[in-house]
Protein backbone atom coordinates (compact mmCIF):
# COMPACT_ATOMS: atom_id res chain seq x y z
CA UNK A 1 0.00 0.00 0.00
CA UNK A 2 0.94 3.76 -0.90
CA UNK A 3 1.14 5.53 2.14
CA UNK A 4 3.60 8.67 1.06
CA UNK A 5 2.24 11.25 2.74
CA UNK A 6 3.13 14.77 1.19
CA UNK A 7 3.15 18.00 3.80
CA UNK A 8 2.52 21.06 2.38
CA UNK A 9 4.28 24.68 4.08
CA UNK A 10 3.80 28.16 3.55
CA UNK A 11 6.04 30.79 2.40
CA UNK A 12 7.68 30.88 5.84
CA UNK A 13 8.10 27.45 5.80
CA UNK A 14 5.45 26.54 8.32
CA UNK A 15 3.94 23.48 7.99
CA UNK A 16 -0.40 23.96 6.68
CA UNK A 17 -1.46 20.75 5.07
CA UNK A 18 -0.93 17.35 4.85
CA UNK A 19 -1.87 15.31 1.30
CA UNK A 20 -3.27 11.82 1.95
CA UNK A 21 -3.12 9.31 -1.18
CA UNK A 22 -6.27 8.84 -1.82
CA UNK A 23 -5.84 4.70 -1.67
CA UNK A 24 -5.37 5.42 2.06
CA UNK A 25 -7.88 7.97 2.21
CA UNK A 26 -10.51 5.18 0.75
CA UNK A 27 -8.88 2.69 3.42
CA UNK A 28 -9.63 4.52 6.16
CA UNK A 29 -12.72 6.25 5.22
CA UNK A 30 -14.86 3.72 2.83
CA UNK A 31 -17.98 5.63 3.16
CA UNK A 32 -18.28 9.26 1.87
CA UNK A 33 -20.15 10.58 4.88
CA UNK A 34 -18.19 11.29 7.81
CA UNK A 35 -17.42 13.34 10.77
CA UNK A 36 -14.20 14.70 12.49
CA UNK A 37 -14.62 11.77 15.10
CA UNK A 38 -15.03 9.31 11.86
CA UNK A 39 -12.16 10.52 10.81
CA UNK A 40 -10.25 10.42 14.27
CA UNK A 41 -11.43 6.65 15.04
CA UNK A 42 -10.42 5.49 11.43
CA UNK A 43 -6.41 7.00 11.88
CA UNK A 44 -6.74 5.48 15.12
CA UNK A 45 -8.02 2.13 13.87
CA UNK A 46 -5.10 2.56 11.29
CA UNK A 47 -2.73 3.12 13.52
CA UNK A 48 -3.11 0.42 15.54
CA UNK A 49 -3.27 -2.34 12.91
CA UNK A 50 -0.16 -1.18 11.46
CA UNK A 51 1.10 -1.39 15.08
CA UNK A 52 -0.49 -4.99 15.39
CA UNK A 53 1.17 -5.74 12.08
CA UNK A 54 4.39 -4.32 12.91
CA UNK A 55 4.26 -6.47 16.12
CA UNK A 56 4.08 -9.74 14.70
CA UNK A 57 6.88 -9.78 13.00
CA UNK A 58 8.72 -9.64 16.68
CA UNK A 59 9.15 -12.16 19.23
CA UNK A 60 8.71 -9.19 21.55
CA UNK A 61 5.23 -8.40 20.75
CA UNK A 62 2.98 -7.80 23.75
CA UNK A 63 0.13 -4.73 24.57
CA UNK A 64 3.10 -2.80 26.46
CA UNK A 65 4.98 -2.11 23.32
CA UNK A 66 2.18 -1.72 20.92
CA UNK A 67 1.01 1.33 22.78
CA UNK A 68 4.52 2.74 23.25
CA UNK A 69 4.47 2.58 19.39
CA UNK A 70 1.15 4.21 19.01
CA UNK A 71 2.97 6.96 21.68
CA UNK A 72 5.72 7.76 19.54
Amino acid sequence: MVTNLEYLTDSEGILTAVVIPIELWRQLLPDEDFSLETISEAIADYCLNKAMDEGKKTKLFDRNKVLKFLED
